[in-house]
């Protein structure tokens, strides 16, 4: 059974997360996202992708701890490349996406959003990385990804405090661009989506590509080090 849902509506795809535990990120989920990431790659009528969930009031929780709980060592470290892989290559889609964030989305959700162009969220739905809170540090290319999404002055009070935002809060920080009432997410999001998709497809996909180059290969080169010396913290290390 799938964990992703697609659905074409003529040059954009609805990516909606759709799998039980509410879109906990385990395997399965990862399997399916590393196999669109190529389909979209590869379909040249695509235009752009708007990221969102198939369950009313919840977008990702972050990791579902409940597979993952007796894993050993190596197992893990095998999960979170996987991990790594599918966020380098959301993020590095040369093609618009727009994440609607319509409830929670933490920790490894929270991660996913901010692979995308924009994020729109519904009013009252938070967002954050609670990482440090419960006592992890946050992984070398979350922090990578942070520091190229949200602004300077909002890195403390998003990577060493644990909270989390919603509303004007969420945009405040940097984790959302737009906050809307949650029914008119979708709309919003679409029509943010298709602000981007208007663009020149190359024009956009070159620029792009430059824009977010050299966090790719810095998270990639410090993956492949870890890698080497048999490290692992998480999505990165």
């Amino acid at each position: 059974m799938s964990t992703i849902r697609v659905e074409r509506q003529g040059s954009l795809s609805i990516l909606r997360l759709d799998k039980t535990r509410g879109n906990a990120i385990d395997d399965a989920l990862l399997e399916d996202m590393a196999r669109w990431i190529v389909e979209a790659t590869r379909d040249d009528q695509l235009r752009g992708v708007l990221l969102a969930s198939a369950h009313p009031k919840l977008f990702c929780p972050g990791l579902d701890l409940v597979s993952l709980v007796d894993r050993d060592r190596e197992a893990m470290r095998d999960f979170m490349n996987r991990f790594a892989t599918v966020l380098w290559g959301l993020f590095g889609l040369l093609k618009p996406v727009v994440a609607a964030i319509n409830g929670p989305a933490v920790a490894g959700g929270c991660i996913l959003a901010m692979a995308a162009d924009a994020r729109v969220i519904a009013r009252g739905a938070p967002i954050g990385l609670n990482e440090v809170k419960i006592g992890v540090p946050l992984p070398w290319s979350v922090v990578i990804l942070l520091k190229s999404t949200v602004p300077p002055t909002s890195l403390a009070e998003v990577a060493l405090l644990g909270r989390n935002f919603d509303g004007e809060e969420a945009v405040r920080v940097g984790l959302a661009d737009a906050v809307v009432e949650r029914d008119q997410l979708e709309a919003a999001a679409l029509a943010r989506l298709q602000e981007f998709a208007e663009k020149d497809a190359l024009a956009f996909g070159a620029t792009k590509g430059w824009l977010r180059s050299q966090t790719v290969a810095t998270m990639k080169a410090h993956e492949t080090a870890c890698a080497e010396f048999g490290i692992t913290q998480g999505v990165g290390c």
